[in-house]
């Protein structure tokens, strides 16, 4: 009983100090995935991304909890919850996505990721971590947490709309539909279900919050 209080109490402090230095994105620099603007439409940024780590576990739950449930273990993880006993530092985005079937093609994850999975009964996401740049896959410490999982996210070319305010599903979906139509108009090809992605912590107001909606595109036609 006093063990199982510990744990909860430490996986607390963890989570709520990763919040913190999470959410200092305004106050501290914070690292984010490398990548190259290749046109700017009306409303959504064309970007190269290269390949890159992420450790990512996938949730069961409503689209506006999801991420606070992977969040806690995916913390746990860079907190030191592996075998090296390593701490890792938080960069940005965290993404969420809708998870995949086998075989599928896995949309981009960015600095929290979140998806739903195809073939189950209700909504399954992925919610991913990117790992910093000085990682590989071969360096990255092995995780403790069986839930938790490492994975090299492949260079893909994305088309990025960036919104403002409030983490809620109807907020996402708007701008999701804006990108799409986006896209559509502007001849390119979504090759995958879009990614929301979260570059604040819940401390920070909600009006300064930087959000994305992203969605992988085909190269043929992509080009201005």
């Amino acid at each position: 009983m006093i063990g199982s209080r510990f744990n909860t109490l430490r996986t607390t402090t963890l989570v709520c100090a990763l919040l913190m230095s999470f959410g200092g994105t305004e106050a501290m620099a914070v690292e984010e995935p490398d990548y190259t603007v290749v046109r700017t439409f009306a409303d959504f940024e064309l970007r190269r991304y290269p390949p890159y780590a992420v450790a990512e576990t996938e949730v069961a739950g409503p689209f506006d909890e999801a991420g606070n449930q992977a969040f806690r273990i995916l913390a746990g993880y860079i907190f030191g919850d592996n075998r090296a006993d390593a701490k890792i530092e938080m960069t940005a985005p965290v993404s969420q996505r809708p998870a995949t079937g086998e075989g599928e093609r896995i949309e981009m994850t960015a600095p929290v990721v979140q998806r739903p999975a195809s073939g189950t009964a209700g909504e399954t996401f992925v919610v991913s971590f990117v790992m910093p740049d000085r990682f590989t896959l071969d360096t990255l410490p092995e995780p403790v947490d069986p839930r938790v999982r490492l994975r090299e996210e492949p260079g893909k070319l994305m088309a990025v709309r960036r919104y403002s305010g409030r983490w809620t599903e109807t907020r996402y979906r708007e701008n999701e539909t804006r990108l799409l139509r986006a896209v559509e108009e502007a001849g390119l090809r979504p090759l995958a279900a879009p990614v929301y992605a979260r570059y604040n912590s819940p401390f920070s107001l909600w009006f300064m919050r930087r959000n994305e909606v992203m969605v992988e595109v085909a190269e043929t036609g992509s080009k201005p």
